[in-house]
């Protein structure tokens, strides 16, 4: 800016200068009266006793130029100021002149609307800035480096790698209002094969998404156990003293089970106090009364000595502190060569690596065989789903002078409803559980009625 002021006032310096305004002649009579001293080391006084008259007309002059002419006159070539009348004229057709004309000619409305001025809008600045400009170009150079040595940069990998783990996209809804989707018979019976799934969930005509674990049933066994043949009301001898038999057995187990109860809750008859044992532990300890006093002197004794005597330890000259770091070296270069014949002496182990590997491997198939075997058997096992454990019920068995003939004589065993609660217990649809206990908060006040106390 301060170029281009000097420039101007330079070229309005010159004699060729032409100004637009006239400027007013210079009167004497201005210059007759004296001039008033002022002090001009204040700047108070510089704005109010300076005359910068000529400056401020030679500025608007300019100003003025570059509004009507879009520049200096001076700086303007002759061509674009003068023209040569030759005083030939070009012989024009009458319509095409008009044509002519009407085409050049602007309209009235648009020549209002155009600037007045040809000063040439300022350059927006903010409109060349970028934000992160430098950031950016460092990116891009350091791209262009890695595309010259064939490789890709960061950023570009990822987004590749999230391109082929993305297997599937989520399918758009069909727009009810594209030309190009099916349509179907309003009157119809069925329902329509494609609707907008939006439209399905918000008439709660589309069910919830059932999750996957539901599906999976939580035991193998089935709803209904059907009993052996042997629990039939009429039937084989051996099919029936097979149930039998297995009714023993489950009975012996549990009869077993209360025994070794038993056993570990029982007294040993030598472990139960007699009279020797009673008074030994009333009269333990009043008689050593006096060692036991002089034992827990000597103890404090020894005790003060033991504090009294701790010394300090004796500070480390600088040539122990040097041995012992060198010392500490050495033991970690031993350490790191010792590594270092480890890891050679390897080499010459491959084959019995090799071998310990696969014993390795085959005992984890092993293992993991097993624990697959494990989980199918626990499969059709109830497990423990609250803080009780599951009993199984009592096996609904007759004995062979308990059967009847016909299903008219057979008499009922067992309650459907607790078969149903065992049942879902077994199959881990619910925890086992107890009855609720009834606790009584208050005591039963019996009391006598007056109609029965006369009677008595």
């Amino acid at each position: 800016m301060a170029a281009a002021r000097k420039h101007k006032r330079v070229a309005a310096s010159q004699p060729g200068f032409l100004s637009l305004k006239s400027r007013p002649g210079n009167d004497e009579s201005a210059n007759l009266g004296r001039r008033k001293r002022v002090s001009k080391n204040k700047k108070k006084n510089w704005k109010k006793y300076s005359d910068v008259q000529d400056v401020e007309e030679f500025l608007e002059d300019v100003r003025l130029q570059e509004r009507a002419t879009g520049g200096l006159i001076a700086d303007k070539p002759d061509e674009s100021l003068f023209f040569v009348d030759t005083g030939e004229k070009k012989s024009i057709p009458k319509s095409e002149a008009v044509e002519k004309n009407k085409r050049s000619k602007p309209l009235w409305i648009d020549r209002i609307l155009q600037p007045d001025s040809r000063v040439s809008a300022p350059k927006d600045v903010l409109a060349y800035q970028r934000p992160n400009a430098k950031k950016l170009r460092r990116m891009a150079e350091k791209a262009e480096k890695l595309a010259a040595m064939g490789m890709l940069p960061r950023r570009e990998k990822l987004l590749q790698l999230r391109k082929t783990t993305k297997t599937h996209t989520k399918e758009k809804p069909l727009n009810p209002k594209d030309p190009g989707r099916s349509f179907y018979d309003l009157w119809s019976e069925g329902s329509p094969d494609s609707a907008d799934p939006y439209y399905l969930e918000q008439t709660k005509k589309k069910l919830v998404k059932r999750p996957e674990k539901l599906n999976e049933k939580p035991s193998i066994l089935p709803a209904v156990e059907v009993i052996g043949p042997g629990g039939s009301y009429n039937p084989d001898f051996l099919s029936h003293q097979a149930l039998l038999l297995e009714a023993h057995e489950i009975q012996v187990k549990k009869v077993k089970a209360e025994e070794k109860l038993k056993r570990q809750l029982a007294v040993n008859r030598m472990d139960v106090a007699t009279e020797e044992s009673v008074f030994k532990e009333q009269v333990e300890g009043l008689i050593e009364e006096d060692e036991g006093e002089e034992t827990e002197q000597t103890a404090e004794d020894s005790k003060d000595a033991a504090i009294g005597s701790t010394a300090q330890p004796e500070k480390k000259t600088e040539k122990q502190r040097k041995r012992e770091k060198a010392e500490r070296m050495k033991e970690l270069q031993k350490k790191a060569e010792k590594k270092l014949l480890n890891s050679r002496q390897q080499l010459f182990q491959l084959r019995s690596i090799s071998a310990d590997m696969k014993r390795r491997e085959l005992r984890t198939k092993v293992r993991q065989a097993k624990r697959k075997t494990k989980q199918e058997t626990e499969k059709a096992l109830p497990r423990r789903l609250g803080k009780l454990k599951f009993q199984a019920p009592d096996l609904e068995v007759q004995l062979s002078d308990e059967l009847a003939g016909s299903l008219r004589t057979l008499k009922p065993e067992g309650s459907v409803l607790k078969d149903r609660f065992k049942s879902f217990q077994k199959r881990n649809l619910i925890e086992p559980r107890e009855r609720a206990k009834f606790k009584r908060k208050h005591k039963v006040k019996y009391v006598e009625k007056r109609a029965f106390r006369e009677i008595q």
